[in-house]
Order: structure tokens, then sequence, then C-alpha cells
């Protein structure tokens, strides 16, 4: 896919609520005027959609010919606080997919956290162009024992893994060989930076921006 930085955003912040077994999830569209591509993507077990990393690219990545779909859980859209099992985040994100093709574009799947392992978990049944990991969660804080590498290198699809350079779920250096990683230097779990930092907040938004766009420009 070819960079455009010419195209202008569409349909910003429409929602459509989308029946799955486990209740409605929703699903909120930034589109592009002209897209190409669309990037699908999931939040994590402890928060929404509004999370730093989904909200920044939802906001850039339209004027590139990448529309943007935002995909809220069932457990998140009813109002629960603790995410279920992974088979049912997996059904949920099933659910989903047909909305998301009838866009009639080329669909990556992507998310952060939970939603990552989701995306990796579900590409190749789903028929998804590519997998954007974000904060990939590649063991629980201090047991790196207790390895999801698996989900990551079975995605089948060619794959982003974007992590900060301080979490402690797995910092970049601990990814397997061959796996591509864009670090954020100083970035937590959140993508958040020190106070005082070399790197500011938004400075580290926009390494995580500008590094999906030019990967998204090779898919």
């Amino acid at each position: 896919m070819s960079d455009d930085s010419s195209d202008s955003t569409g349909g910003n912040g429409t929602a459509d609520e989308v029946a799955t077994p486990a209740g409605p999830a929703r699903i909120t569209w930034r589109r592009a005027a002209r897209p190409r591509l669309l990037l699908a993507l999931g939040h994590g077990a402890g928060g929404g959609v509004e999370a730093r990393d989904l909200r920044a690219l939802a906001d850039a990545l339209p004027a590139h010919g990448v529309s943007v779909a935002l995909v809220e859980q069932p457990w998140r859209v009813a109002g629960r606080k603790l995410a279920p099992a992974p088979g049912k985040l997996d059904e949920g994100w099933r659910a989903v997919w047909p909305a998301l093709e009838r866009e009639g574009l080329p669909v990556v799947s992507g998310g952060r956290s939970a939603g990552a392992r989701v995306a990796c978990r579900t590409a190749a049944e789903l028929g998804a162009r590519a997998v954007l990991a974000l904060a990939f969660p590649l063991h629980p804080p201090g047991k790196p024992e207790r390895s999801r590498a698996g989900e990551l290198l079975g995605a089948g699809v060619p794959t982003l893994v974007v992590q900060g350079g301080r979490d402690p779920f797995g910092r970049p250096a601990e990814f397997p060989g061959g796996t591509e990683v864009v670090e954020v230097p100083g970035g937590d779990h959140g993508f958040a930076v020190p106070k005082g930092a070399a790197l500011g907040q938004e400075e580290a938004l926009g390494v995580i921006t500008g590094a999906v766009r030019r990967w998204l420009a090779r898919e």
C-alpha cells in the first residue's frame, strides 16, 4: 500500500453495535476519505478504546488512507470491570469480523495487550492481512518463564510489535529473534513515559503512529 498524506478523514466517531454470543460489541469508526486498508484495534483487559495509543492511531491514520475501527468487547460495553477468559474474547472478535469485512477493504487485525493476543490467536482463521500487536504481554510481570511467545509466533501473517522500553510484561529485547519490534523509549505498558524523560509523551505517541504508518505502507 502506498502512503498518501493528502487523504482527509470521513465518518469520524460514528459507532455501530454488533451482536455477539456474549452481548453487543461496539465499533467506533474513524474512516479515511479514500481508504485502502482497515485497521481494527481491540483494547486491553484493564481499559477500553480510550487508551492513548489506540486514540493516537485513530486520529493519525485516516489522513494516510487507513480507516480505523476501534472495537469494544461485549464485557466492556456492558460496563463490567473484569474481562472474561481468552476464549470468550476470541469469540467476541470473531463475531465483529463480518462487520469489518463489509467495508470492502483488506483488514489488519490489531489491538493492545489482551487485544493484541486476541488478534494473534485469530488472524489466520479470519484471513487478516497482518497483525499489529501493541504492548504485547509476552509474560506476566516478573514471570518470564510463562511466555506467550507461541501466540505471537503463531499468528501466521506479517506482525509488528510496538513495545515500551520499560514494559514489565516484556521488554523489546525479550522478544524472539526475527520478531519485528519497534521500541518506544521509556514507555511502560500503557506507553506512558516518565516526566522529564528525553522523550516527551507526545513524542512517544509520534513514535507509535509513525512506525505503524510506515509499516502499513509496506503491507
